[in-house]
């Protein structure tokens, strides 16, 4: 049971992140840049006793290992949410194209510059059964649905779920990468702590107004349930995760996010999976159980 806690962690993160859009409903009117630093700064203080512990690893950390951690914190902590706001924002929070672009192409990304970087081989198996795992997850996404007419608003919109699905592909690659120096737990602190020092810096020089920003009650709270699920919280276990997978395993594994939302979608608006939902998830859920007797503790 043991060895399967990796897989687990990672199946958890995403379950966690398939809720992240319901408690951020209430945060829609305030900057993003806003409620990034507020999230990662929040974390960050949680995470500072982790930080003075590992101080004597991190002080030795050498330059390849800060550029992972400044790529991590940057595209993964700023531009990957940004991009992606910025793609809902163009298709009015309703078109499916973008979240299938985005869910469908992060693997390949990951996986890409896995075997680039880590130099991690991907047999002839592991590309049927990562093949099998990305359609299952199309399905899933679009169940009867067909693509939408495309104009130039949802081509403006793929864009930026590419560019949003580059950076949060990259970023598992280089996290793990940053992992082979670092403790996970550092890796996380430290992620938290440059993303909100990062975002800080741009609101103060671009947009200072922003810090004047009118924060109710109710979106405290939704702040701090974020930061304490499906944030900092989130971004541990999948760290935990990434530390003990290849990157390119933990990126299809990140594709229980689309099964979990739509089973979420189920039970609170009551739409039942259609055939080919339920074929797509069967084929997500095999080819992900394979997986996991693939050899996963090669180190790169």
């Amino acid at each position: 049971m043991i060895k399967y806690l990796p897989y687990l962690a990672i199946i958890f993160a995403a379950l966690l992140w398939s809720a992240d859009a319901l408690l951020r409903q209430s945060l829609y009117a305030i900057s993003p840049l806003l409620v990034i630093t507020l999230e990662h700064g929040i974390g960050a203080l949680i995470f500072l006793p982790l930080l003075k512990k590992f101080w004597p690893e991190i002080k030795k950390l050498r330059q390849s290992g800060w550029i992972s951690i400044l790529w991590i914190s940057l595209l993964g902590g700023i531009c990957g949410t940004y991009f992606y706001t910025k793609a809902l924002s163009y298709v009015g929070y309703i078109d499916l194209s973008v979240v299938v672009l985005l869910q469908k192409f992060q693997p390949v990304f990951a996986m890409s510059l896995a075997a680039i970087i880590l130099k991690e081989k991907l047999s002839t198996r592991y590309i049927i059964l990562a093949m099998m795992a990305i359609i299952g997850g199309y399905f899933i996404t679009f169940g009867n649905n067909s693509l939408p007419n495309w104009d130039d608003n949802s081509l403006i919109a793929a864009l930026f779920a590419l560019l949003a699905a580059f950076c949060w592909g990259s970023s598992t690659a280089i996290g793990k990468k940053a992992m082979i120096d670092l403790h996970y737990g550092a890796v996380t602190g430290l992620r938290l702590s440059i993303t909100s020092i990062i975002s800080f810096l741009i609101i103060l020089f671009f947009n200072i107004e922003i810090f004047s920003t009118n924060i109710s009650i109710n979106q405290w709270k939704a702040i701090i349930i974020i930061v304490l699920s499906t944030g900092t919280v989130a971004l541990f276990i999948y760290y935990y995760g990434l530390n003990k997978l290849p990157a390119s395993h933990t990126t299809l594994f990140e594709l229980f996010w689309p099964l979990s939302a739509v089973i979420i979608d189920w039970v609170k608006n009551g739409e039942p999976l259609s055939l080919i939902q339920i074929l797509g998830a069967m084929m997500l859920l095999s080819s992900v159980t394979l997986l996991t007797q693939e050899n996963s503790h090669a180190k790169p």
